[in-house]
């Protein structure tokens, strides 16, 4: 990293704080317009090249790309579109007595100049959900994508220098180098999507310019499974909800928790939904996606040669070819404690299968692990249900469901310690770029004024009453 390419993205950095507050000034009518801007980019003029760019980086089916990036962005749009007039409101509140004379609100004001550093496994969503909400809060903006996807975000540098003016929005590419040198100016506000590693190093810089941050990071999310559930139903959600993109998803089922005398029953049905989803060649199915890189790659092989040499089965799949970066969906059983799969967020196609006995171990071994970005619960015991949320911790859950709660524009997104701190999405996203800033306005005299010095023996027996009362 040159001292000049440092100096640019410091003269960057400047331009746009200089225009902060010309942007934090736009009204609801030219938000508005910046959002159908962006969402008509993305819904039409961009749409074929979005899908032939994530084929290219990450062998992306279509529908997937269409389901998972360029209907999740439209959707955050719309939402946002209809939601918005009301966030931009004076929020109201009722003053206490004691302060007669005055009224009280709060605003949602910019936080000022964000830096979004977006990840490689949900390029175009992960990177243009966060821009959605800053662009709604007011804010300038700072985009770097991830490298490991260079299709992907050179297309985005496009999209982004056709929509905006560099001192509002501006996306920068390049390696981590380039990700570290921005750490280093004094943003307002960081979003970071990635790993739990990656996201101290994030906050550790933020903490150098007091800067707050949403990140959302990942982890080992969890799925449980009693012997009240539906097996069919529920390793069909599984299936699809593990091989998505591959297995590269935050919010993945990451391991299965499942109960003693239904373990045969589910593995069985999984193999039965990956030859339904993916046939007998998922390496020739145009419905399976492949790893992001030849590094990811090597990590996942290395994960199954160290689950292979503590003794556990790969009782499906397994099958890999490094040249395409292709691992077939794979499930193994019978895993040591100490095994990598039990201990390293996946993040691809291998499912790790752990029976139990009675519910109690579940939670015992979910609550052994860092807390969860989601954790999901498959039983018709409402029971069950009830003691495993009461009994556990993480940023989403699911009832005989996975994954789906990321698509509810209603619900918060973001996880708890370990794995992220902060919330997104729709209102979340729009709080997660403002600052609540809280008013008060006198009308006439105050009764507080009563109480200014000199203080006498009738103005103590005055704060008396007005603790008592007020």
């Amino acid at each position: 990293m040159t001292q000049n390419t440092q100096n640019s993205y410091l003269k960057l950095f400047n331009r746009q704080k200089e225009n902060q507050y010309k942007v934090a000034q736009t009204s609801y009518n030219q938000r508005i317009k910046k959002l159908n801007a962006l969402q008509r980019a993305i819904e039409f003029t961009y749409r074929e090249e979005i899908n032939d760019a994530l084929n290219k980086d990450l062998g992306k089916p279509k529908v997937e790309s269409e389901l998972s990036e360029v209907y999740q962005i439209i959707g955050d749009i719309k939402y946002v579109k209809k939601h918005l007039h009301k966030w931009m409101r004076k929020q109201k509140v009722e003053t206490p007595l004691s302060m007669l004379g005055s009224s009280s609100y709060y605003i949602y004001e910019p936080k000022g100049v964000c830096l979004i550093i977006s990840p490689w496994n949900f390029p175009f969503n992960l990177t243009f959900g966060p821009l959605i909400s800053s662009i709604a809060a007011g804010n300038t903006v700072v985009i770097k994508p991830s490298e490991m996807t260079p299709h992907s975000s050179a297309l985005m540098a496009t999209i982004i220098k056709d929509l905006f003016d560099e001192d509002e929005v501006a996306l920068v590419e390049g390696e981590v180098e380039v990700s570290t040198a921005l750490l280093k100016l004094p943003f307002n506000h960081i979003f970071f999507t990635g790993s739990p590693n990656v996201g101290k190093i994030v906050m550790t810089a933020a903490a150098n310019h007091l800067a707050s941050v949403t990140l959302e990071l990942g982890g080992k999310s969890p799925t449980i499974i009693d012997k009240t559930a539906n097996i069919k139903k529920a390793t069909k959600k599984i299936v699809w909800g593990k091989f998505l993109n591959a297995g590269q998803i935050c919010v993945s089922p990451d391991y299965i928790l499942i109960e003693e005398g239904v373990k045969e029953e589910f593995i069985n049905s999984c193999k039965t939904w990956i030859k339904h989803f993916y046939s007998n060649e998922p390496k020739q199915s145009e419905s399976y996606a492949r790893i992001v890189t030849p590094k990811h790659f090597d990590r996942l092989l290395s994960y199954l040669e160290n689950a292979k040499s503590l003794n556990a089965n790969i009782v499906a799949g397994g099958e890999h070819d490094k040249a395409s970066k292709f691992i077939a969906p794979t499930i193994v059983t019978d895993l040591d404690k100490e095994a990598s799969l039990l201990n390293e967020e996946i993040f691809g196609p291998i499912m790790p299968i752990i029976s139990y006995k009675k519910l109690e171990e579940a939670i015992d071994f979910v609550n052994s692990k860092e807390r969860p970005l989601a954790l999901y619960v498959y039983s018709k015991s409402k029971t069950n249900i009830k003691k495993v949320i009461s009994n556990t911790r993480a940023g989403g859950t699911c009832i005989n469901n996975n994954v789906i709660h990321y698509a509810n524009h209603n619900l918060p997104f973001g996880g708890t310690n370990n794995s992220g701190i902060g919330k997104s999405h729709g209102f979340f996203g729009f709080k997660a770029f403002s600052n609540e800033r809280a008013v008060v306005k006198q009308h006439f005299f105050g009764a507080t004024e009563f109480l200014f010095p000199p203080y006498t023996s009738f103005k103590e027996k005055i704060a008396k009453l007005t603790i008592k009362w007020f």
